[in-house]
């Protein structure tokens, strides 16, 4: 019954962005939120793309060679101007995963061996450089919510969908590991009820104050944190 839900609500806001929450407010620096930053992102993914598509080759190969299943998995989630996008990843998890839990929990035995590598890396997010290509994404940006999340923002909320969702943005710098935070006994719980508020918050607060300073600082920082991560550092408490 509850994925039966879930499908009518992803076909309901797939067929009509209106019911998504809209946004009539201001944006700060809106001329660099349109324009500029989307210039950017676009020389910067291009500069990227022939690498990335070098490093990705070996990676697919990896992920169709240990399991069952696409290389690639794609959701929908809350997008641009409240049109839901299909975000790209490697697929890290079996095959119908997202059926039972949207939220991975520690240690999830739905991740597979190479998904536990490139989800530690965060290489599994690599194919996204095509989501900013079409204009889906952002670098640096909200991270991009599922659809049953962002059909429920409050008035208050409804500007994170009025800037282009992002790789990376705050919350996801904060929350690297997020596995972690949520547990494994009820993680789609866990996150509900201790981690969305303040993932909400802090989007929010980028949105109406996002800047090239700003960005600049957030791309280093998450460079930064991925790096600890790769080779274990944990963060100081």
């Amino acid at each position: 019954m509850h994925s039966q839900r879930w499908e009518a609500q992803v076909a309901q806001a797939t067929g009509s962005p209106e019911a998504l929450p809209f946004w009539d407010g201001e944006i700060r620096h809106p001329v660099y939120s349109k324009v500029i930053k989307r210039a950017l992102d676009l020389v910067l993914a291009l500069l990227l793309l022939p690498f990335g598509v070098i490093a990705m080759a070996p990676i697919g190969l990896l992920v169709k060679l240990t399991s069952k299943g696409p290389v690639f998995y794609k959701a929908l989630r809350g997008g641009y101007h409240n049109r839901p996008f299909n975000i790209l990843k490697f697929r890290t998890m079996v095959v119908g995963a997202d059926r039972y839990s949207g939220t991975t929990a520690l240690n999830d035995p739905r991740v597979t061996a190479v998904g536990r590598v490139l989800r530690r890396t965060k290489l599994d997010e690599l194919p996204q450089l095509f989501n900013i290509l079409r204009g889906d994404m952002s670098f640096i940006g909200p991270r991009p919510e599922l659809l049953k999340y962002t059909m429920r923002y409050t008035p208050q909320e409804q500007c994170i969908l009025w800037v282009r969702p992002g790789i990376s943005d705050p919350s996801s710098i904060k929350l690297i590991s997020l596995d972690e935070a949520v547990g494994h006994d009820d993680p789609e719980g866990a996150y509900e009820r201790n981690i969305l508020g303040e993932k909400n918050r802090m989007r929010v607060a980028y949105a109406q104050n996002q800047s090239f300073r700003t960005d600049a600082q957030l791309m280093a920082q998450t460079i930064w944190c991925v790096g600890r991560k790769i080779f274990g550092v944990k963060p100081k408490a």
